[in-house]
């Protein structure tokens, strides 16, 4: 099991995926941005997950420029994700909101793109425009996010390429079982956003209980749970300490009763949009 931050999992098409990456939702454009994407490069984190709509792409390009550079790796050695944003979900739209996303990275190519939300009666198209920058070896891999399993089902049912990844809400407060369990089943990979809950469950009785007990932080005790679950986990911050604490969970290991108790916390609930009710 997971030993150490470059540590991969093989997806169903053979493409790794490291387990651990960074998320830079909502950080906008500007040195902080570039700063965080470098740093994480320099600690040794592998992944990068953004998407058009944070606006920050030509910010993320910078900063995997200057940390490749200042770690003394390759493009290969850093796995890329970007996401398609609604307005864009046709399919010629599609192909060029992706040509977009890599030239404001300045990449030749990215190792994971996401549909970003299931628009109804447009991400079939969307889809299909993935599937051919698929073949054409312009994408790594190619997933979805946010998508329930009706949606997935949907999806699958004219889909000459299965979604890798679904990218979906997961924390201790929803834990998704049927939705994992049918990815397991499909040979999805589950990735979680909002791992730690927009920092609404930092002051949870129970997690502070088992931060005392492995003495560590909250934040590293759910982070470490995803891991446990098999699920990729892309904390976002921008704080080099807060970066570096994130990552360093591959130190310990939550008992199978830990494990449980934390799973016991679930009570379904959201803090980001519902993926069968939004209207963006």
């Amino acid at each position: 099991m997971m030993k150490n931050l470059q540590d991969t999992t093989t997806l169903h098409n053979g493409v790794k995926m490291p387990w651990f990456g960074l998320g830079v939702f909502k950080v906008e454009e500007g040195p902080e941005l570039v700063n965080a994407v470098r740093t994480a490069i320099k600690l040794g984190y592998r992944s990068i997950d953004t998407a058009a709509i944070y606006e920050n792409e030509e910010g993320v390009g910078q900063g995997i420029r200057e940390g490749i550079a200042e770690a003394g790796i390759s493009r290969e050695d850093l796995f890329v994700t970007s996401k398609v944003w609604n307005a864009d979900l046709g399919y010629e739209s599609t192909i060029s909101a992706y040509e977009t996303s890599l030239a404001k990275l300045g990449l030749e190519y990215l190792d994971l793109y996401l549909i970003h939300w299931p628009v109804e009666d447009k991400y079939k198209e969307a889809w299909r425009a993935l599937e051919g920058l698929y073949k054409e070896g312009k994408i790594k891999a190619i997933g979805v996010s946010n998508f329930q399993i009706h949606q997935l089902k949907k999806l699958m049912k004219d889909a000459e390429v299965k979604p890798m990844v679904n990218q979906v809400e997961y924390h201790p407060r929803l834990t998704q079982k049927e939705l994992q369990s049918f990815c397991r089943e499909q040979g999805i990979q589950l990735e979680a956003w909002s791992p730690l809950m927009q920092g609404q469950l930092l002051d949870q009785p129970l997690l502070k209980e088992l931060a005392d007990k492995y003495n560590k932080s909250i934040a590293q005790i759910i982070l470490r749970w995803d891991l446990q679950n098999g699920v990729i986990t892309i904390p976002k911050s921008t704080k080099e300490h807060r970066i570096a604490e994130n990552a360093s969970i591959f130190d310990f290991e939550l008992t199978k009763e830990d494990m449980e108790l934390i799973h016991g916390l679930n009570q379904d609930h959201r803090v980001g949009p519902d993926p069968d009710n939004f209207d963006f």
